[in-house]
């Protein structure tokens, strides 16, 4: 792990550097991408677990308006008890300018891959949860160093009280530094919350989407001039219209009704 300063209380470690915005009635933590690694090498070290999220508009309507409301609930709660809010979407950020906001964007994907490049090494055990054994295999290919262990748990995880209990005994089990959640949201972010709440094992699991398959090559992501133009979201559809079109041409227009209402109810 490059960042060597990192704290081993037996209690949650609270990086010192914190800057945070409020937008959307969500507080978005603004601190520059060397502060944001430093936080998590530190947490990473401590003996209570805790984990971070990475707001995007698809998530930001989830949480104004998923039709199960007991799931709403606990989506939300999992956002309110995350310890950090990175936002990973150039359309929130233009819509905060809107409001006079800087809302610096961090994408999950950039920030998994500045992890693995950047801060893991052979000291640093790293849990998936998700994703498959091809992209495992691709991931211990591609950078050998750090001890990669995994458990794919079965779909419905939420509703499946048994496969919540595999993970969180994977995961006292592994007693990882990192654990990386990739089993899409709501699920990644209330499962990361069971095992903040869990207190057999520490480290910090970060909320990654599809990040692990951009990083092995399995999915591609849009060229920069595509991301920095915040067109994205079109570039993922024309490449998996079957799986997104609900999400970007349904879901995804209902940001301008929750922004124009002043934000997540």
């Amino acid at each position: 792990m490059t960042v060597d300063d990192k704290s081993v209380s037996g209690s949650l470690v609270v990086p010192t550097l914190w800057q945070n915005v409020s937008f959307l009635n969500i507080d978005f933590n603004t601190s520059s991408r060397q502060d944001i690694l430093t936080a998590l090498c530190e947490l990473s070290a401590s003996r209570s677990h805790s984990y971070i999220v990475t707001p995007n508009v698809d998530h930001i309507v989830m949480l104004d308006g998923l039709p199960d409301i007991e799931i709403r609930r606990r989506f939300a709660d999992a956002y309110n008890r995350a310890v950090i809010r990175l936002c990973d979407s150039r359309i929130l950020s233009a819509l905060a300018r809107l409001q006079g906001i800087i809302l610096p964007v961090y994408p999950g994907s950039d920030l998994t891959a500045h992890l693995v490049s950047e801060c893991f090494d052979e000291l640093v055990k790293v849990a998936i949860v998700g994703g498959t054994a091809t992209s495992l295999m691709k991931l211990r290919a591609l950078f050998p160093l750090p001890n990669f262990v995994q458990f794919i748990p079965p779909m419905g995880v939420l509703s499946n009280p048994n496969a919540i209990a595999e993970i969180t005994d994977f995961l006292s089990a592994a007693q990882a530094d990192f654990v990386l959640m990739a089993i899409g949201a709501p699920q990644s972010e209330i499962i990361a919350d069971i095992c903040q709440r869990d207190g057999r094992f520490g480290g910090v699991s970060l909320c990654i989407g599809a990040s692990i398959e951009f990083l092995t090559g399995e999915k591609q992501r849009a060229p920069i001039w595509v991301q920095r133009v915040s067109l994205e979201w079109a570039y993922r559809l024309l490449t998996e219209p079957r799986r997104l079109w609900r999400r970007y041409l349904i879901s995804g227009p209902r940001i301008l009704k929750i922004f124009i209402e002043g934000g997540v109810r």
